[in-house]
């Protein structure tokens, strides 16, 4: 289980994070642009993974981690089930979600 404090701890360890607010739940940013998401109400996380990632931890996590069900889960968007996944496999995707929006060309 990863709890908000853990996931907010992580998220900002990396350099020139940001939180903002993101209509009802909460972002984390590098450069403007999202990385991960927050949402409180049903202590899920929303990762922008690439296609690669976003196959390899739904694969190996069917329950924990699954594509959002539209075009944007076609882009990587993954939602992370927070009360089930181990943190160090957060962490992990967590990292990978933040290089690939910092990588991605503009």
């Amino acid at each position: 289980m990863v709890s908000i404090e853990t996931f907010r701890q992580l998220a900002m360890s990396f350099p020139n994070a940001t939180e903002e607010p993101h209509f009802e739940k909460t972002s984390f940013r590098v450069n403007k642009k999202i990385f991960a998401t927050f949402d409180e109400k049903n202590n899920r996380a929303v990762l922008k993974l690439n296609e690669i990632d976003q196959s390899v931890f739904c694969a190996s996590s069917e329950m924990i981690f699954y594509p959002i069900q539209n075009k944007w889960g076609k882009q990587g968007w993954t939602i992370v089930e927070l009360s089930k996944v181990r943190p160090e496999m957060f962490e992990d995707a967590l990292i990978r979600s933040y290089e690939n929006v910092i990588t991605k060309k503009k």
